[in-house]
């Protein structure tokens, strides 16, 4: 792989290699083998980050840090592009500077894509607009195989603001080419029209969309993204697609939310905290995920066996 832009362009295969390659880096990790503070030496990785981030951004630091490489951080408001220089030039000079690995995050869908053409240093695409988020994705895949092994006609319910989610696109393309099955549920006006095309089921009923459920994966409401019409109002939304304790939906039944929350809006206190949710171990899997395409990128071999 020369870059990661999106989970679309991933084979199965691929995908199922890259997550063995996750777990062997979890196993690592846990045991705090000494040898991957080593691994990735000499190496700079620089977190190109032009859109808000905590959870991704901290996580890709720490998962090179993990790995022994050096992590700068290029934030747009610090960069020479308040002073008008393009992102083309500034990746430019860090690459000419020596940086090996590009993580990338930017407001504009495609950017990644664009730049790739480009740059000779790989690129892992942290979020582009309302594109993908691959990583996210992918983690979120590690974190429901670890409670469901058989993947194939398995039922995940993705629940909110689909229209403006990169992470609901990306864990689409990556979870119906390994067999899962997946509801769209949300408002008319919050569900891509193009969608519609895809081998998926979509609901405008939460309660039946639920009823027989193996994963929820619950979408943040993104009101800096919104226009006018997108929603009815806040009031509503939460009366009608809010995922809380009233409802009924299977006991075993992952929660899922890849952050930020909009707590009591999208999902309510009660739910965030509860022995179903495992939204915290989705962030935890995210550390490993991030070392092993970091290491797959820098090394260009997959290590797992």
């Amino acid at each position: 792989m020369n870059h990661l832009l999106g989970v679309k362009e991933l084979s199965a295969q691929k995908i199922r290699a890259i997550l063995k390659e996750a777990f062997y880096f979890k196993n690592l990790v846990q045991k705090k083998d000494p040898s991957l503070q080593t691994l990735l030496a000499n190496h700079v990785v620089a977190n190109v980050f032009f859109e808000p981030s905590t959870r991704t951004r901290v996580s890709f630091e720490i998962a090179a840090k993990k790995l022994g490489a050096s992590v700068i951080n290029v934030l747009q408001e610090s960069s020479s592009i308040v002073k008008g220089e393009t992102i083309f030039d500034t990746l430019l000079n860090l690459e000419a500077m020596g940086v090996d690995l590009f993580i990338m995050r930017h407001s504009e869908a495609g950017m990644p894509h664009y730049l790739s053409r480009y740059l000779k240093t790989p690129i892992i695409n942290a979020g582009d607009g309302a594109h993908e988020h691959p990583t996210q994705a992918l983690l979120d895949l590690m974190t429901i195989v670890e409670y469901h092994k058989n993947l194939k006609g398995l039922k995940v319910v993705i629940l909110g603001d689909i229209l403006h989610s990169r992470v609901a696109r990306s864990n689409i393309f990556c979870l119906t080419k390994l067999g899962v099955k997946i509801t769209l549920c949300s408002l008319p006006t919050l569900i891509p029209k193009g969608f519609s095309d895809l081998d998926l089921s979509i609901s405008y009923d939460l309660k039946s969309a639920i009823a027989d459920a193996d994963v929820i994966m619950v979408l943040r409401l993104q009101k800096e993204r919104h226009e006018q019409n997108d929603i009815p109002s806040m009031k509503e939304y939460v009366k009608y697609f809010q995922l809380n304790e009233t409802l009924s939906f299977p006991k075993k039944a992952l929660i899922m939310h890849p952050g930020p929350v909009n707590r009591n809006v999208e999902m309510s206190d009660k739910l965030y905290n509860h022995s179903q949710s495992v939204v915290l171990s989705q962030v935890r899997n995210g550390l490993p995920m991030r070392m092993a395409l970091i290491s797959i990128f820098l090394r260009n071999e997959f290590l797992a066996r």
